[in-house]
């Protein structure tokens, strides 16, 4: 029997980069050996993570054991969230038999319909000699 029972799933966001393996089990999420709700102080990370599994109506139904490396907090709740997607998509693919039908909503339909399947290409634009960031001057002085 040799049954995959583990699904992976790379994130990325600005700086960010999550590692996603996923599992059958009770819906526990450990990210850097920490419980979800310990790492990520604030609500709005907490729900930006779980927008995958409530897209697909999934809450509940797997563990997840999250590397996350790099940037800020809200960066790392975004790369989550695409590794987390693309671990659902790799474990509906495997786990369904069969012809898919045209109508039939699979998770992949269902993520990308809603966004989630997507990688945010933004990053920190440099900053330039003679300014003093990116894109904003010293003050212009006539006389």
């Amino acid at each position: 029997m040799s049954e995959k029972i583990n699904y992976y799933g790379t994130g990325r966001r600005k700086s960010s980069s999550a590692r996603v393996f996923m599992k059958p089990g009770k819906g526990r999420i450990i990210v850097n050996t920490r419980p979800v709700e310990q790492y990520f102080a604030r609500k709005t990370d907490l729900m930006i993570i779980q927008q995958p599994l409530e897209a697909v109506s999934q809450l509940g139904r797997f563990d997840f054991k999250i590397t996350v490396r790099g940037g800020g907090s809200t960066g790392q709740a975004d790369a989550i969230r695409l590794g987390i997607s693309r671990a659902l998509v790799e474990y509906d693919e495997t786990t369904r038999t069969g012809e898919v039908a045209k109508d039939e909503l699979t998770f992949r339909k269902i993520l990308r319909s809603a966004g989630l399947l997507t990688r945010d290409s933004r990053r920190v634009e440099r900053k330039k000699f003679g300014f003093r960031k990116a894109r904003k001057r010293k003050q212009y002085s006539k006389r």
